[in-house]
């Protein structure tokens, strides 16, 4: 049974506090493997938390272990961008979207 997550990343030893988020170095490649994970149905919303360089990600899996192994390849985890730092599963009680 599918749940939804919560992945919270934490600015990585790479991440350069005197660029915004679009001007961080591989910023390209980032983009299009978030945007692979959008469109393949896993990322239901996210984005940055502004203030931290961090980043917060909601998706759609079967258990932490999947959210971990497909945010591993992320170009800003390998290149020490961003840090995944905890995956917890969210039971949604209230979304005014509906």
């Amino acid at each position: 049974m599918r749940s939804t997550f919560l992945a919270i990343s934490s600015a990585g030893p790479n991440r350069d506090f005197s660029k915004g988020t679009r001007e961080q170095p591989f910023w390209d490649e980032h983009a299009a493997f978030i945007d692979k994970l959008v469109d393949d149905g896993f990322i239901l919303m996210g984005g940055p938390l502004v203030d931290e360089g961090g980043s917060l990600l909601i998706v759609d899996a079967e258990n932490e272990n999947e959210v971990r192994e497909k945010l591993k390849n992320d170009p800003w985890t390998e290149h020490g961008i961003l840090r995944l730092e905890s995956v917890k599963r969210w039971e949604i009680f209230i979304d005014q979207r509906k």
